[in-house]
């Protein structure tokens, strides 16, 4: 079986099984569709952190590869943001927010590790 590099790094995996729950989130949503907007504001930001660490990992340089974490990292700050606002809007419930923002920061985590790891190498 074919595999490219990112495939075997543990925050990819998390990552993309973290936008999957947020999609999975998404279609539980039941609100007005002037709203779509954030909905695929939301879908796009959550799917954007393993696409950035994906990218990153292509990328020849290890420097390149660290600013595709941060952007990662960036986007799972806005994936939380969002979250946060469905919430107080009352689209998800809290204990959705928060299953999501302790499975954020576990990944946030994993990404600081990965960024400070390739940082000490360099």
């Amino acid at each position: 079986m074919t595999k490219f590099g990112f495939e075997d790094l543990d925050v990819w995996q998390k990552a993309t099984s973290f936008s999957n729950k947020v999609i999975k989130l998404v279609d539980l949503i039941n609100t007005d569709r002037k709203h779509f907007r954030l909905i695929e504001q939301l879908e796009a930001s959550s799917t954007s952190i393993a696409l950035n660490i994906a990218e990153g990992k292509g990328r020849y340089s290890k420097k390149e590869f660290i600013q595709f974490l941060y952007i990662a990292r960036g986007s799972l700050y806005e994936t939380i943001t969002l979250l946060v606002i469905f919430e107080n809007n009352k689209w998800i419930n809290g204990e959705q927010l928060e299953e999501l923002k302790a499975f954020g920061n576990e990944i946030s985590k994993m990404l600081s590790s990965l960024i400070k790891s390739i940082k000490s190498s360099l």
